[in-house]
C-alpha cells in the first residue's frame, strides 16, 4: 500500500484526506502538512487514519513510508519542495499546475515525467492532446469566465469594479498563471499535455455562478473545440469540483500501481 502525505488542508487537500481515510482511495496517509499547522491538526484529528501532522518539510522528505507527496497549497510550495521531493526519490502529484510553467521547473517536469503528475483538473480532453502532440498542436485558446468574486484575489484587479462581463486578461499562460495563480491552473496542464503555446482570455462575469472553460485546439489532426460549465468548490469558490474530483480519481489511479 502506498504511503502518501498532503501538503495544504485546504478544501482540496481536505478531500483527498478523506478519499483516502474514507478506503475510496487505497493507501496509508502518512503525513499532513500546512503553514498554517492548526489546520493540519484539526484535519487529522476529524481523520480515522490519524496521520502525524509533519513539523516541516524534512519530515516527509526523511520518512521512507512516504512514496507519493500531493500538493494541494499553492505555487509557491510547488516551487520550494518539488526537487527536494524528486531528490528524496518521491513521486508528487501537483494541484498547482500553473508553476510547472516556470523554467526551471518546467525543465524538472520534463525530465522527470514518469514522478511528476498532473491531473487533469477542470477541464476535459487532455487525452486527446497527448495524442495530438505527437504530429504537433498548431494553436490553443482558453477562454475562462468566473465570476468576479473568483478571481478578486489577484492584485491585477484590485481597483477594479466589474458590473458586466469584461475581458480582464488576455496573453500568454505564462503570464496568466503568474496574475491569476489560483485560477488558471487548466492554462498550465494545457500547455504541458500539448507541448504547445496556449493563449488565455479571462473574462469576470458577475452573472455567473459557476465557472467555464472554452478550450480551441487547432492541429493537423483535427479541430476541437470544448466547452466545461463547473460548478465552484462549495468550500472554496476559486476552484472548481471537478478539479478536485480530478485530483482524487489520478491519486487512486496512482496507489494501483506496483
Amino acid at each position: 500500500m502506498k504511503g502518501v502525505a498532503i501538503i495544504g488542508c485546504g478544501a482540496i487537500g481536505t478531500l483527498l484526506a478523506e478519499a483516502i481515510d474514507g478506503g475510496e482511495i487505497k493507501a496509508k496517509l502518512i503525513y499532513l502538512y500546512d503553514i498554517d499547522e492548526s489546520k493540519a491538526v484539526e484535519l487529522a484529528s476529524k481523520l480515522k487514519q490519524k496521520p502525524k501532522v509533519a513539523r516541516n518539510i524534512n519530515d516527509i522528505l526523511e520518512d521512507k513510508e512516504v512514496d507519493i507527496v500531493v500538493e494541494a497549497a499553492s505555487q509557491k510550495a510547488v516551487k520550494e519542495y518539488l526537487k527536494s521531493v524528486l531528490d528524496a526519490g518521491k513521486e508528487m502529484l501537483v494541484m498547482s499546475v500553473g508553476a510547472l510553467l516556470d523554467p526551471d521547473l518546467k525543465k524538472l517536469y520534463e525530465k522527470h515525467r514518469d514522478r511528476v503528475h498532473v491531473p487533469s483538473g477542470a477541464i476535459a480532453g487532455l487525452d486527446a492532446l497527448k495524442a495530438i502532440r505527437l504530429v504537433g498542436v498548431k494553436k490553443i485558446t482558453l477562454i475562462t469566465r468566473k465570476p468576479p468574486k473568483a478571481l478578486k484575489y489577484s492584485q491585477y484587479l484590485t481597483n477594479k469594479k466589474i458590473q458586466k462581463p469584461t475581458l480582464v486578461y488576455e496573453g500568454p499562460a505564462e503570464e496568466a498563471v503568474k496574475l491569476f495563480p489560483r485560477s488558471v491552473n487548466v492554462a498550465a496542464a494545457l500547455a504541458l499535455y500539448s507541448d504547445a503555446p496556449v493563449w488565455v482570455k479571462i473574462i469576470a462575469d458577475p452573472n455567473l455562478r459557476n465557472n467555464i472553460h472554452e478550450i480551441h485546439v487547432e492541429s493537423e489532426v483535427s479541430e476541437i473545440k470544448i466547452v466545461v460549465k463547473n460548478m465552484p468548490h462549495p468550500q472554496n469558490p476559486r476552484t472548481s469540483y471537478l478539479a478536485a474530483l480530478s485530483a482524487i480519481a489520478l491519486l487512486k489511479e496512482l496507489c494501483k500501481r506496483q
